[in-house]
């Protein structure tokens, strides 16, 4: 074989292995914009977790999206969007008089309807909640702080304080807004809009768990 040849050879090899090395970085940069549009809130949340390592925030969000991309939502029919609507409106009116055991309510009440729509169950709420991120990424936080919320006020010690109302209600709030995810908009259409969907139509409309011109609650 001639030394031209060779030569010939050498160069189209590099070439070929710079261009995958090329296409596999471009790839890596796609991967990481497109889990950061759909994840949004969660993404800043999984960077900060990982101490603003973004390449590790990527890998756990994209193993999340590998393990439950594919779950369709079972919908709800109309007995059932109300009657869980009618078990929200009496966990919101009993965080008036019992804000701890409202709040622990609603936790439950989350934990359910996510099950019937056919993520995991309840039990296992880890990876429920991984599987409502994504696809459920602009609400799923809410799940995160009523669920924290709740376990304070359950398991609070001698000398452990449990959460104040303040924090209890805004917990609440958060929860709102992925519950109207799961038995509204969400459930009717099969998925939630992503953050910068509700964006492009305008913000979402804050949720309220109760009147605003009730009296304040009372601390449990």
């Amino acid at each position: 074989m001639s030394t031209g040849l060779i030569i010939l050879l050498i160069v189209i090899v590099a070439a070929v292995v710079l261009a995958a090395v090329a296409a596999a970085t471009q790839r890596g940069r796609r991967g990481g914009a497109g889990l950061k549009r759909r994840f949004g809130p969660e993404y800043e949340r999984a960077v900060a977790l990982h101490d603003g390592d973004s390449k590790a925030a990527e890998r756990e969000l994209a193993e999340r999206l590998e393990r439950h991309g594919d779950l369709r939502e079972r919908p709800l029919d109309r007995a059932e969007r109300d009657r869980y609507a009618a078990r929200w409106t009496t966990v919101q009116e009993h965080f008036v008089e019992s804000p701890r055991e409202a709040v622990a309510e609603a936790d439950r009440l989350l934990a359910e309807v996510a099950a019937v729509r056919g993520y995991p169950d309840g039990g296992r709420y880890e990876e429920q909640l991984a599987a409502l991120s994504v696809h459920h990424a602009a609400h799923v936080d809410g799940y995160r702080q009523v669920h924290r919320v709740a376990g304070a006020g359950a398991g609070g010690g001698p000398g452990e304080a449990g959460a104040g109302t303040e924090e209890m209600r805004r917990a609440l709030v958060g929860a709102h807004a992925l519950f109207d995810d799961l038995t509204g908009s969400g459930a009717r259409t099969g998925r939630s809009r992503t953050p910068s969907e509700a964006d492009a139509g305008g913000r979402d409309r804050p949720h309220t768990p109760w009147s605003l011109n009730r009296g304040r609650p009372k601390e449990s």
